[in-house]
């Protein structure tokens, strides 16, 4: 079949451009209904994926590869962050500020984009695109979905249900549209004007946007090893190594690696591999054979560059994707695998001795998600986080900002990188994108500002003090 636009089939090329035309159609019905109004909509479609979170989990675990209970979690996020959009919907908005000029109100109006186009990728097909669907919709968007090719018959299901309750309110479905496909749609989607926002997470190869990032955990001397090491664990081995929030490196300190590695060692051990579906499972397989390939690789280098494999590192005799969950040690902190982002259960295990160092290597690298120390001293926390109590004021009410801690998006104590909350705002900076999806003031990114002045005197003031006789 010929091909055309940015790679694209022509046929490819004209479904796209109907879905889009569609979606804009339906933006324009959208808009038009009272946010509160809107935000019913959307709790109802929490409710629908709600009803159907087993079957919608079973099939995130069929297609994708995590465990069941993974799965089943996954689609609750969905539906917790519509519960959330629902009361936001009644508190978007912007404040009315004090005008320089007699009889005049400044006031801050907020509206919506218009259309925003979003594309997940297959580790996370449901809770990605909820994150955005839910606070776009209640922003007055129209949205135009392109999950992970990977992962279709999730992005199918879960359109359908949204389209259900669209329509049962006689509301066009096109409002949360679908297209499948390769990088090739999602280029198009990109390239396209008529996008008003694209909100995308993947890999460098299909976007210029990075959302695979890696994750750093640091763990000094005062730590309580109890919470280390699950931890650890759950953050290294979860979703076998797949959540872009997976703990990729280890910072330990020099006085209690040892002891740390040889318990992690053991946990690691006891960790139950088996079927996704089996609930007594906590670790599934990888989701395609080129992961299983890119886990090889990553082994292989990490042992030519001087790395010590404590456990695991090998493919796992039975039917499926399935890989040990890997424990490296022995390597430098800036060697080149240990900045490279693999998708797959490898923990690079580190040696530090001081404070000033461990932070300085957190941030070298060009990603930044999510960053987690374990640590009892509170002054330490407050480096970590940017900001520290400044010692000249009473009661250490005052906070300095000091931006030598973490540089991540994400920035934890004593918790594990992964399992963020919905009430914060998701996202990364640096390689990682400085955009925010979910919670705190991430309604903002689906909206247009404008400051709005009304004259509502009978005189004219004009501003800076302009006169004209």
């Amino acid at each position: 079949m010929q091909k055309l636009f940015c790679g694209i089939s022509f046929g490819d090329l004209i479904f796209l451009t109907l879905m889009l035309k569609k979606a804009k159609e339906a933006w324009k019905v959208w808009a038009d209904i009272p946010a509160p109004k809107r935000g019913e909509i959307v709790r109802q479609i929490g409710d629908a994926l709600r009803q159907k979170i087993k079957v919608l989990g079973s099939l995130v675990s069929l297609e994708m590869g995590k465990i069941f209970v993974e799965g089943v979690g996954e689609v609750q996020e969905y539906v917790d962050v519509c519960d959330y959009a629902v009361g936001l919907s009644r508190m978007i908005g912007g404040p009315i500020l004090p005008s320089e000029r007699p009889g005049h109100a400044l006031i801050e109006q907020w509206n919506p984009v218009g259309l925003v186009g979003v594309i997940t990728a297959f580790n996370f097909p449901v809770a990605v695109y909820g994150w955005n669907s839910a606070i776009a919709m209640i922003c007055g968007n129209a949205c135009l979905w392109k999950g992970a090719p990977t992962t279709s018959l999730v992005s199918v299901a879960v359109t359908k249900i949204i389209a259900k309750v669209l329509e049962d309110n006689k509301l066009p479905g096109a409002i949360c549209s679908l297209v499948c496909g390769g990088a090739d749609i999602g280029t198009a989607m990109a390239r396209d004007e008529r996008m008003d926002l694209l909100s995308f997470t993947g890999s460098t190869k299909v976007g210029k946007q990075v959302a695979l990032m890696v994750q750093e955990r640091f763990v000094f001397e005062d730590a309580d090893l109890n919470l280390v090491i699950p931890s650890a664990l759950f953050a290294a081995v979860g979703t076998a190594g797949q959540r872009c929030t997976t703990a990729r490196r280890l910072f330990l300190h020099e006085s209690i690696h040892d002891e740390v590695v040889a318990k992690l060692a053991k946990a690691y051990a006891q960790v139950r591999i088996g079927d996704p579906w089996d609930s007594d499972t906590l670790y599934g397989p990888l989701h395609t054979k080129e992961a299983v390939k890119m886990f090889l690789d990553a082994v292989e280098q990490a042992k030519q560059q001087g790395g010590s494999v404590v456990c695991g590192g090998k493919v796992i005799n039975r039917p499926g994707n399935y890989v040990e969950p890997t424990i490296v040690t022995g390597l430098p902190h800036d060697a080149p695998i240990v900045h490279t982002e693999t998708f797959a259960p490898i923990l690079y295990v580190l040696k530090f001795k001081e404070e000033e160092e461990v932070f300085a290597w957190n941030n070298e690298v060009k990603q930044g998600l999510s960053s987690s120390i374990f640590t009892k001293d509170l002054g330490r926390i407050f480096r970590w986080e940017g900001t520290f109590p400044d010692p000249k004021e009473e009661l250490y009410l005052i906070f300095v900002c000091r931006p030598k801690g973490s540089d991540c998006g994400i920035v934890n104590v004593n918790i594990p990188t992964s399992g963020a909350e919905i009430g914060g705002a998701f996202g990364g900076e640096k390689h990682t994108g400085g955009g925010r999806e979910s919670g705190s003031d991430s309604w903002k990114l689906y909206m247009r500002r404008s400051t709005c002045t009304i004259n509502y005197s009978k005189d004219l003031p004009l501003a800076q003090g302009i006169k004209f006789q």
